[in-house]
């Protein structure tokens, strides 16, 4: 159960830096296969599905709430051995994935997905340079319907490996206002402020359904893809995983730089691969 509930953080953590996937996190954790039967079989399999979904999203909730400033801090003042701790977590899951592709001859239809998803998580990447700006989230219906397509369009990209959900709420506008009114509403809790907590109600509930809707329905189409073509969905997630640590250290500010902190970045990358040692695998 503790294992679960800190794999659950790590994915949460994940979800909440721009640049660096969910979905590839859990894949690192080695839980991608897993996650997916247990929220396309819910209903069939609710019992066991729900002793692995429950302490996943729990640990995935109390990373983005109680964690969210603090890597808002570490993003802000230590970005490079940050980022380089996530690519470690990313590459430590490398071998766990070559596992699942042993003994199956390369083909230029399994080389083909690679580069494709290679590319979109580059792509990706470069279209995220532009910061998120504000959004519009006063409350009336039409700002209810976007917050609830921005949480399934946010959620859809959460789950995919190697595509940054925080990035595509970035690119929407969406991500300072989020990651904001996270923190408003926690200050909200500790004040019992409960204007405050209904106006943060009113921007978090909506953009919640929407996550929840858009998990559930992206699951269905991950499941048929694995079913019909695995091996060749693992190749293209050997691609987004590859392509990955090269978006982040993109997205990485490297003001500041020295030999000191590249080599704390090079014991914080050590770290990271440690980790999903430990915590990947079955």
């Amino acid at each position: 159960m503790l294992k679960k509930i800190l794999q659950g953080m790590v994915v949460g953590i994940a979800n909440i830096i721009p640049g660096v996937s969910g979905g590839t996190m859990m894949v690192a954790m080695g839980l991608y296969d897993k996650l997916i039967h247990s929220i396309t079989h819910l209903k069939s399999e609710f019992k066991e599905s729900m002793k692995l979904l429950l302490p996943i999203f729990a640990g995935a909730g109390i990373a983005i709430v109680a964690l969210s400033r603090l890597f808002e801090f570490l993003l802000a003042n230590y970005p490079i051995p940050t980022n380089f701790a996530f690519c470690g977590l990313i590459a430590g899951s490398l071998p766990f994935i070559f596992k699942k592709v042993k003994g199956h001859s390369v083909t230029i239809g399994k080389i083909i997905p690679f580069l494709v998803f290679f590319g979109i998580v580059i792509l990706m990447a470069v279209l995220g340079e532009s910061g998120g700006n504000a959004a519009d989230v006063s409350f009336g219906f039409a700002n209810v319907v976007k917050l609830f397509g921005v949480g399934v369009i946010a959620a859809a990209t959460m789950v995919v490996p190697g595509v940054s959900g925080s990035m595509m709420l970035m690119l929407l506008g969406y991500y300072d206002t989020i990651i904001e009114t996270i923190n408003d509403f926690i200050d909200a809790l500790v004040q019992f402020n409960m204007t405050e907590i209904l106006r943060t109600f009113g921007i978090l509930v909506p953009f919640g359904i929407g996550v929840v809707i858009g998990i559930f329905a992206i699951a269905k189409i991950i499941e048929f893809i694995f079913k019909k073509a695995e091996i060749h969905a693992y190749y293209g997630i050997i691609g987004l995983i590859l392509a990955s640590p090269i978006a982040i250290l993109m997205k990485t500010d490297w003001s500041g730089v020295s030999v000191i902190l590249i080599a704390v970045s090079v014991v914080t990358f050590a770290a990271g691969w440690f980790v999903a040692s430990k915590l990947g695998g079955e």
